[in-house]
């Protein structure tokens, strides 16, 4: 089973990753955690660039890079994690480039749908979680984190609203989509997540 976690920065993503996984190594679930971009050396060396403040990227080029080390994510991580059973939970995919590129950037989504399946071969997620928050909640908490704002961090306000709006459309358009309140307790979060999870393993062992 193929399970992404998609929201805004400071949404709690991470979180319910790091718990969600505990949940279902809990109950015996062979488990996958894994990121975009990221998860491979090469992907790890995109990400590096990719949220680096001090490099001014083009969103073609955001879109390129991404995908990019989504195809050596795909081929290297997820594709044999899932053919040996496992359950891979992935932080962002296809559609953070559809929400971050499409509309935050306004990129064509035809585009880089194309650009996406090519790097995929066309695999989509079994579920996706969109942890969601409203923009001033996102702020808080990625002010509250030490250290200097990544480069997509550090967008101003109209853009992060772009990109919660696009994740939100997409989620209306998509029956493999759960939509969790981020501001939540943690507890609470994972166990929503965890319950959606149980739903759709429970639909796959009926069909």
């Amino acid at each position: 089973m193929f399970v992404t976690i998609e929201g805004i920065e400071g949404s709690g993503k991470s979180t319910l990753l790091a718990g969600l996984a505990e949940r279902l190594r809990a109950a015996d679930r062979d488990v996958v955690v894994t990121r975009e971009p990221g998860g491979t050396p090469a992907g790890d060396a995109v990400r590096r660039i990719f949220l680096d403040p001090a490099i001014a990227i083009a969103p073609l080029t955001e879109a390129m890079l991404v995908n990019a080390a989504r195809a050596q994510h795909v081929a290297d991580v997820i594709r044999p994690a899932l053919r040996a059973g496992k359950i891979v939970l992935c932080d962002r995919f296809v559609d953070s480039t559809l929400a971050y590129q499409g509309y935050g950037r306004g990129l064509d989504r035809d585009l880089l749908r194309r650009l996406c399946d090519a790097a995929t071969g066309g695999l989509r997620a079994d579920l996706t979680l969109l942890v969601d928050v409203p923009l001033a909640v996102s702020r808080a908490r990625t002010q509250a984190r030490h250290g200097e704002a990544d480069r997509l961090e550090a967008e101003d306000d109209g853009f992060h609203e772009r990109v919660r709006r696009g994740f939100l459309e997409i989620a209306h358009d998509n029956a493999g989509y759960e939509v969790l309140n981020g501001t939540l307790e943690r507890e609470a979060l994972i166990q929503a997540a965890y319950e959606a999870i149980g739903r759709r393993l429970g639909a796959e062992t009926r069909a």
